[in-house]
Order: C-alpha cells, then structure tokens, then sequence
C-alpha cells in the first residue's frame, strides 16, 4: 500500500491556493488508487520542538565532535521520531506558498529539524554528501502572488521552487515534479488560471 505524506506549508486553510492544488491532486489519486493511504502534516499546528543546544551537539557527534551525553540522546531521540514520519512515507506531497521569494519559515523549520546525518544524509570526507532516501516521489505545487517564472526582478526572485528542489535531491529523492499556480494576484485571469492549474495537478495524479 502507499504512503503519501502531505506537508501543508499554508496558513490559509481553505484559502491557500497551493493547499487547492495538493487536494485536487490527492483526491484524483484517492480515486484512482483507493487504497493510498493519506498522511496529514499541517505545520502551522505540529508540535515541531525548537532545534536547540542539546539538538545541534547531538547532531554535530555523527562528525566527530564531543559525545552523545543522555541530554543529547534525549534531544535526539526525539529528533528520529519527527524524522521517522517523514522516511515511512513513499510520496511527498508539498503545498508551498512563496514568501518573500523564498519558503514559509514553518516548513524551513521542519527541514531544519530532519535534515540530519544518518537519517535523510550521509557524509564522506572524499566523496561529500550524499542522500540517503531510495525509491521517493515528490509532487510539489507551489503558488506566489505576483511571482512567476521568466518574470522581470521586480517581481521576485525564485529562492523557493529552486530551494526545495535542490533540498529534495540532496536528501535523495528521485522523482520529483510540481504545479506552479504563479502568479495567483497579477493575472488578467485568476479564476481561469487557478483552473488550469487544477487540471494540471489533477492530471499529474494519472
């Protein structure tokens, strides 16, 4: 059976635009494969715990720095756990507004808490990092208000779609496509294009 993690990164609820996307891509896939099974992490009310002192020196012994002390272990274990939702799954899916050209901080935290060394990367001196996920899918659809791609700067810039994407790959992720509704606000034709991306996160789902 698969898994699907949803990692909404909106605040707006029924408003998010890129939460529209996900939904109709999921619920397309919910009736194609009816047996998927649907993981819901909404990061606006996820108990995702602050990435503090005993947090980074427990990271920082998988390179060979100081020990893992029973605080440390503490800290960490909780870590394995947050991580350990994330790795069960076999599908990512990722609604993600941009703000201020870039991610919400909520889901930079949460990228923060389970990008660790020997749980989503791994390291060698010579050869670097390398990621440590096998056989993942990511869908990602993504929304900006006035952003869009090929647009002059004075309308942003892309730290977001290519922040994620360089992110998903470093951690290993395979196979990874998105929708972009962008731009949601600076159209002649909202109503049209929020359409059209629908249908373009509906048929990614086939």
């Amino acid at each position: 059976m698969t898994k699907i993690l949803h990692i909404v990164a909106s605040p707006r609820g029924e408003n998010s635009q890129s939460s529209k996307l996900a939904q109709a891509y999921l619920a397309a896939r919910k009736a194609h494969q009816p047996d998927v099974e649907i993981d819901v992490i909404d990061l606006w009310h996820a108990d995702l715990p602050e990435f503090d002192g005993d947090k980074a020196a427990a990271k920082m012994t998988f390179f060979g720095v100081g020990e893992m002390d029973e605080g440390g272990q503490s800290a960490w274990d909780q870590i394995v756990a947050i991580t350990r939702r994330f790795t069960d799954a076999d599908e990512y899916v990722f609604s993600v507004p941009m703000w201020n050209c870039g991610v919400p901080y909520k889901l930079k935290h949460y990228i923060d808490l389970i990008t660790q060394p020997g749980l989503l990367f791994g390291f060698d001196p010579e050869a670097g990092y390398s990621g440590l996920l096998e056989n993942k899918v990511a869908r990602v659809f993504y929304s900006a208000g006035v952003y869009a791609p090929g647009a002059p700067a004075k309308y942003g810039a892309d730290f977001h779609a290519s922040y994620l994407s360089w992110w998903l790959k470093f951690v290993g992720v395979s196979e990874i496509s998105d929708v972009r509704f962008q731009p949601s606000l600076l159209t002649a034709d909202p109503d049209g294009d929020q359409k059209a991306a629908v249908q373009r996160s509906v048929a990614l789902a086939h």
